[in-house]
């Protein structure tokens, strides 16, 4: 089975919170932005202030201009730069019931966490498959597969006891956990609450037990294990090299990146 680098970098991240979709709205999700209001009365020593404060910003960016990895406030979890919520579950795996938990990975294992909405469905077997079909490829990146939702144990072993040609899963290379109390969806954010059910969301968990990818889909639109593998590569490149970055579409064997604005010039000028 498997498992799950935290930076030491405090930057603060100001996020927008994703309101979760009603039945009614479930196709026009709903953003909600927080905005800061600015007086237009500011005093001169607040406007010095601000000077003074933002060339201390500045030495300390530029002190420590190549750390790119961000760890996030701990208020609101899970963010990306956070410690994963740990969670203790019955699975099946191998046509058996097993425990997981997910701290057992820390130290170990890389984690690809991904929710699903329900078994004996139809986008959701197209993905799980697939990352059963290609977990060769995450196992030899010290990678552990977790596909979670919140049916039963008995459930997830009926569905993989179903051949594929009849929308079943077959055998999968990896545990199928139940959250039948909703609690992992919970508390990783992407419970419907009205519906039951999580959305698509799917986590990169490094060895340290950090969040280091997230993404969300919406219940009709399924996920990309090429995409997927492709982050895992580029994560664990930047972790394995922590003076470079990887650009847009990066892949392994693909030039990189300096965090500097005169060591960049090396990969704008190769394009």
């Amino acid at each position: 089975m498997a498992s799950i680098a935290s930076s030491s970098s405090t930057t603060l991240l100001s996020s927008s919170r994703v309101l979760l979709p009603s039945k009614s709205s479930l196709l026009s999700p709903t953003v909600s932005v927080p905005r800061t209001l600015h007086s237009s009365s500011a005093s001169s020593s607040s406007l010095c202030s601000g000077f003074s404060s933002l060339g201390s910003l500045t030495t300390s960016r530029s002190a420590s201009r190549r750390n790119f990895a961000v760890k996030a406030q701990a208020d609101d979890l899970p963010l990306v730069g956070n410690k994963a919520p740990d969670f203790e579950a019955e699975a099946v795996f191998d046509q058996e019931f097993i425990k997981v938990k997910l701290s057992e990975y820390i130290g170990k294992k890389y984690v690809i966490l991904f929710f699903y909405p329900l078994d004996f469905t139809f986008v959701c077997p197209t993905e799980i498959t697939a990352f059963s079909d290609r977990y060769e490829e995450f196992e030899k990146l010290n990678t552990e597969v977790l596909g979670v939702s919140v049916d039963s144990v008995f459930s997830h072993l009926a569905w993989v006891q179903t051949d594929r040609k009849s929308g079943g899963l077959g055998d999968l290379n990896y545990p199928l956990v139940s959250d039948i109390t909703k609690s992992i969806s919970k508390s990783f954010g992407v419970l419907i609450p009205d519906q039951g059910i999580a959305l698509r969301g799917l986590f990169i968990i490094d060895k340290e037990g950090v969040i280091q990818h997230s993404t969300i889909n919406n219940l009709g639109i399924g996920r990309s294990v090429d995409e997927t593998m492709r982050t895992l590569q580029a994560l664990q490149y930047v972790q394995e090299n922590p003076d470079e970055v990887c650009p847009a579409g990066w892949k392994p064997g693909e030039k990189s990146m300096k965090p500097d604005p005169k060591l960049s010039k090396e990969y704008f000028s190769a394009i």
